[in-house]
């Protein structure tokens, strides 16, 4: 990273944090994969990436298009047909999700392994929460 001296260091760390973490949001980067696959229809990308309410996805598109990442379409149809696709600033980040897919997927079971040791290693530390008493409990 290269950072100027002047006083912009504050500046292009807070203009990096919030590209990022557009780029790097959970729903953003499910969207961004299927839509490099082909342009789709909104409940087709709610139903192909499973688990997003119809608020988030609205949201997330409406961030990514903002961003310049996503285009929508509305043809003038009855019912509207409303249809999404990535910009070529959006193709842009094709190479580095995939990478960061292929590393995801390699190291997977690293990860689970090192997160399962540091769980077992401080549990012990953990303190025991103390029992819930209730109002009209037996003791």
């Amino acid at each position: 990273m290269a950072f100027r001296a002047d006083g912009n260091q504050v500046q292009v760390c807070g203009a990096m944090g919030d590209i990022l973490n557009r780029i790097g949001d959970k729903w953003s980067v499910m969207v961004v994969g299927h839509l490099t696959r082909k342009t789709m229809r909104f409940n087709e990308l709610r139903h192909a990436i499973g688990g997003i309410s119809q608020r988030m996805l609205t949201l997330t598109l409406r961030n990514l298009e903002r961003d310049g990442l996503v285009t929508r379409t509305v043809f003038p149809e009855i019912p509207p047909r409303v249809e999404y696709q990535l910009t070529e600033l959006g193709r842009t980040l094709t190479g580095p999700l995939d990478t960061l897919w292929n590393w995801a997927a390699e190291h997977m079971n690293s990860v689970t392994e090192a997160r399962t040791n540091y769980d077992r290693a401080h549990e012990a530390m953990t303190e025991p929460k103390p029992e819930r008493r209730y109002a009209g409990a037996a003791n």
